[in-house]
């Protein structure tokens, strides 16, 4: 369905639907008290595959995120905790209802248990979807925070992703209401050009994240250039979101001077003049 958002027409649930969504996002926490597991960090791991993205490069990032969680120092930091264990889970992303549990939440209290979960991301090949909705993988997370069983010290999400939101709801509203239940966005950007280059591409895609994406409790952006930065920092990104309280803040790169148009990529695909790219 297509409705009218600040003069844009943004494709994606209906309108009551959506603002029960984002309600329900705030309220996640609030359900009925049971015993939960007790874990230093509830993460979920949020991974674009959007059709910008080759074979090789979503490769590339289950790959890379396999070898980061089986990594020493990220194992080591998961063990530092004061629980010594984390619950995690892994999905794929693209459309406002295109989303793909590849690993379900799960408990990592050793290099064992993060070797398994490593071993899941190899079981399927990854398959891309239409469009990019950020917003949508965010609101996607918060479900998946209501639903994870667990009781974690912090809560995060680690988005990565190559181009701005242009499907479903802006992302701004999504990512506020996840801040206001407590969670953490952090981002990785993926700025590599590696893949099909289209007219929706944004050159400060490590901007519009930091600007539009992230917040929350020592939220971070850590940018790839390169697909060959992409396994460091990744385990980087880990270390840093699962380290104690205490730990060395990350640099945050480009300040901007100037409110970033967080509607960006909306804009783009309403302007669209290659009918033939859809991502």
């Amino acid at each position: 369905m297509f409705r009218s958002n600040g003069g844009l027409r943004i494709c994606g649930r209906s309108a009551l639907a959506a603002i029960t969504g984002l309600c329900g996002l705030l309220a996640f926490g609030a359900g009925p008290l049971q015993a939960q597991e007790k874990v230093d960090v509830e993460l979920v791991l949020a991974v674009d595959v959007s059709l910008s993205m080759s074979a090789g490069e979503l490769e590339i990032q289950r790959r890379g995120y396999a070898a980061a969680l089986t990594h020493e120092q990220v194992v080591n930091a998961i063990l530092d905790g004061a629980y010594g264990r984390i619950a995690i889970t892994y999905f794929e992303w693209a459309g406002f209802h295109s989303q793909n549990v590849v690993v379900p939440w799960t408990v990592i209290a050793s290099a064992e248990d993060a070797a398994r979960v490593a071993e899941r991301l190899s079981f399927n090949p990854p398959a891309s979807a239409r469009r990019t909705s950020i917003s949508g993988a965010l609101q996607f997370a918060g479900d998946l925070f209501a639903e994870s069983g667990f009781s974690g010290e912090r809560r995060v999400v680690d988005i990565s992703g190559d181009g701005p939101n242009n499907h479903g709801l802006p992302v701004s509203p999504a990512r506020d209401a996840l801040i206001a239940a407590g969670v953490t966005i952090n981002g990785l950007p993926l700025m590599t050009n590696g893949g099909l280059t289209t007219s929706f591409d944004v050159p400060d895609l490590d901007a519009y994240y930091r600007e539009c994406v992230i917040g929350g409790p020592g939220a971070f952006v850590i940018p790839v250039n390169d697909w060959t930065q992409f396994p460091e920092a990744i385990r980087r990104k880990l270390v840093l979101e699962l380290a104690r309280a205490d730990a060395e803040a990350p640099p945050i790169r480009l300040v901007q001077a100037n409110a970033y148009d967080c509607l960006i990529g909306e804009k783009m695909w309403q302007d669209r003049s290659w009918m033939w790219t859809d991502r």
